[in-house]
């Protein structure tokens, strides 16, 4: 295969390839990462790729498309593992195991405690003399102190009310708290000990702040022990109402113990891993254990699980030399999935002293995690007592996510499948079947928004979203935005597939519009067709290397006039006519009884209240109404704002402006007013009320 195949230039350099550790990378005809690996020993690694016949099955596949290929010589395997993966994290290659990388875990923190300045008696910031707890997500400062990190900000609150009740730290910004001049509520209801009011002296908060770090480093006994000696000193000095207080606290901390059913043990700070591999797909359940408390778990799903243990099975064969694995092949494959989770996951993430998995992890990989934090890593497998447990727990966590995971992939594509029937396209690919459908949104003519979301791979693919904000038409004309938004959206499409067929160019205007923002968090890359992206930048999965790709569905939310636009505009730039679909409300507009609409002549198709082709196209639809709608209220409320309209007007400064605003209640009362009301607002003169007058109309 590899002399029918690949180039002389490609065979000679994996013949020179040293027998040394490293990393290697394939890539394709067009420049696409394949796969990233790393090797002991680099050239009977990389040869075995190309020495053996691998036709018909996935690595043939791979090995078939790869042109061009990288190495990097590495000191050790466990520097080629750690590089490895960090590539795979920043590259996203085709056919590795892939996790979605998440490291936005939040923790809680406690102000001040790190601050050397305190302790010399020289700061007098108030998170530094009454430290305080706080919520946080971010980079980490030296001078706070750090506890987490926890699986899910809900997690974190619970703790910090645990803290409350127990401990009475504050919670309050140092603004507020600079500023207080009696007790908030969160100290009436004892939540709190008013350290803004001096309600408790310094020395004796900065004590409590002390034994509650102690409680999250898991000091538990430790901290009952420090309690209870201070309650009988207070008795003995007849302090019995302070004394009350920490047995209060002592009382309280004991029902949280007692709550904590993993409350076992001498174990401090620990991750729980179990894998579930089925039905091509994986889970990794991760459960965290922080100063000896559960803080919860967070299941993870990988993809290109199937391609990737295909290509690893080499590993099998002994392909470089080394030993050959044995054993079950879904073991081997859970193995691959929870090895390359704990790679992937842990580089440059808080790592705890001992891992309980589910599987046996090889060395080299705990090796490497050692290298990298400078401590030693323990992982244990084939637990026993309390751990065996935990990891009893995180095992049936991961394959009820799996099952729900599973379950919902098989509905989708059941729907996918139904639609497909529906329409009489082809079924045997499914998954690169792709819809995109379109939606007009406006309020009485203003702030018109044209959406478009993609379905593909039997889920809506919403990095791929676009919104388009239409001008040029009549207020209301929702055909003339139709008309615009499609032939924005597939005129260069349909110029390129001419140019690919050998036909003249022809040149399809689309007007210069200015784009609207994305929706928060979102990215606003506008493109040559005037649409924004409605999602943070990411590689397209698998898209088709050869340029533009048309849908196989055009869905439109409409009926015969929209459907005929669409028509009109796929006619003008020679489309294809029978990819036009228009869902047409049913008597009464009532859901369920839609219809499907046709551009190419074909009669209305009536699918059945309770089709599963009609929950798809119902689906991506209402996503598509959902995401127009959000688009148009954006740009509604930005123009509705006024502050542009005033700021447009000679004579109106900030401070005059904010008057008017005050004054009126918005725009909207400025707008209505009089020359004379305008005129009584300080600062603004009969000539320029005047003026503001004709500006806003």
């Amino acid at each position: 295969m590899a002399d029918d195949v690949h180039s002389e230039q490609l065979l000679s350099e994996v013949a020179a390839l040293p027998a040394l550790p490293g990393v290697y990378r394939y890539f394709d005809a067009q420049g696409q990462l394949l796969y990233v690996g790393k090797a002991r020993n680099l050239k009977k690694r990389v040869s075995s790729y190309f020495q053996k016949n691998h036709d018909g099955t996935r690595i043939g596949h791979m090995v078939s498309r790869i042109v061009r290929m990288e190495t990097t010589v590495v000191r050790s395997e466990a520097e080629a593992l750690l590089l490895e993966n960090n590539l795979i994290k920043t590259l996203n290659p085709r056919f590795n195991i892939l996790f979605r990388d998440d490291k936005s875990y939040p923790y809680l923190k406690i102000t001040g405690t790190r601050d050397a300045a305190r302790s010399a008696g020289r700061s007098t910031s108030a998170s530094t003399l009454f430290p305080r707890m706080a919520y946080y997500r971010g980079a980490v400062d030296k001078r706070h102190s750090y506890y987490g990190p926890y699986p899910s900000a809900w997690a974190v609150k619970e703790t910090i009310q645990l803290m409350q009740k127990v401990f009475r730290l504050r919670t309050c910004e140092d603004t507020v708290f600079a500023n207080r001049t009696r007790p908030c509520l969160l100290y009436q209801i004892k939540r709190c000990s008013g350290p803004c009011v001096d309600q408790i002296h310094q020395g004796d908060y900065l004590q409590d702040v002390a034994t509650a770090e102690r409680f999250l480093r898991g000091e538990t006994q430790s901290v009952l022990h420090t309690l209870e000696q201070r309650m009988l000193a207070h008795a003995e000095k007849l302090e019995f109402e302070q004394a009350a207080e920490i047995r209060n606290q002592m009382s309280a901390l004991s029902r949280v113990l007692h709550q904590q059913t993993m409350e076992m043990g001498n174990d401090q700070d620990a991750d729980i891993l179990a894998v579930k591999v089925q039905g091509g797909r994986a889970c990794v359940n991760l459960a965290m254990v922080r100063g000896g408390r559960h803080l919860g778990d967070r299941p993870y799903f990988p993809t290109h699980v199937d391609d990737a243990s295909a290509i690893e099975e080499l590993l099998s064969e002994g392909a470089d030399g080394e030993v050959a694995e044995k054993g079950d092949p879904g073991e081997r494959t859970a193995l691959r999935v929870l090895e390359a989770f704990i790679a992937q996951h842990y580089l440059g993430a808080p790592l705890p002293s001992v891992l309980i998995t589910s599987h046996a992890v090889g060395r080299p990989l705990l090796e490497a995690l050692t290298e990298q934090t400078g401590q030693k890593v323990h992982a244990v497998h084939n637990p026993r007592e309390h751990r065996r447990l935990w990891l009893e727990m995180a095992q049936k966590n991961a394959g009820i996510a799996l099952a729900r995971l599973l379950a919902e992939e098989g509905s989708q594509q059941a729907r996918t499948r139904a639609l497909a029937e529906a329409l009489q396209l082809p079924d045997d690919d499914l998954a690169a079947l792709r819809i995109e459908c379109f939606d007009i949104s406006h309020t009485a003519g203003e702030s018109t928004q044209a959406s478009c979301v993609v379905f593909e791979d039997h889920k809506l693919q919403n990095s791929q979203y676009r919104r388009y904000k239409i001008d040029g038409i009549t207020p209301g004309d929702d055909y003339a935005a139709m008309r615009q938004v499609l032939t924005r959206r597939y005129g260069r499409i349909a110029e390129a597939l001419k140019v690919e067929a050998g036909e003249a160019e022809v040149a399809v205007a689309a007007p210069t519009i200015d784009v609207p923002a994305a929706e928060p968090g979102t990215v606003a890359d506008a493109d040559a067709d005037g649409g924004v992206d409605a999602a943070p930048a990411t590689p397209e999965k698998d898209m088709p290397a050869t340029g533009p790709r048309m849908p196989d569905i055009v869905l439109i939310d409409g009926g015969k006039g929209q459907v005929g636009v669409a028509r009109e505009v796929f006619q003008q730039l020679g489309l294809d006519l029978s990819s036009i679909v228009g869902v047409e409300k049913g008597e009464g507009r009532k859901v369920g009884l839609e219809e499907l609409v046709f551009a190419d002549g074909r009669s209305k198709v009536y699918l059945g209240h309770d089709s599963a082709a009609l929950m798809l196209v119902a689906q991506i639809r209402d996503e598509a109404h959902r995401f127009a709608i959000t688009g148009m209220r954006a740009q509604r409320a930005k123009v509705r704002t006024g502050g542009s309209q005033l700021e447009d007007i000679p004579g109106v400064g900030p401070k005059k402006r904010a008057r008017l605003l005050q004054r009126f209640g918005g725009v909207r009362g400025v707008a209505a007013a009089s020359v004379e009301d305008l005129a009584t607002v300080d600062g603004i003169s009969l000539e320029l009320a005047e003026t503001i007058y004709r500006g806003l109309r």
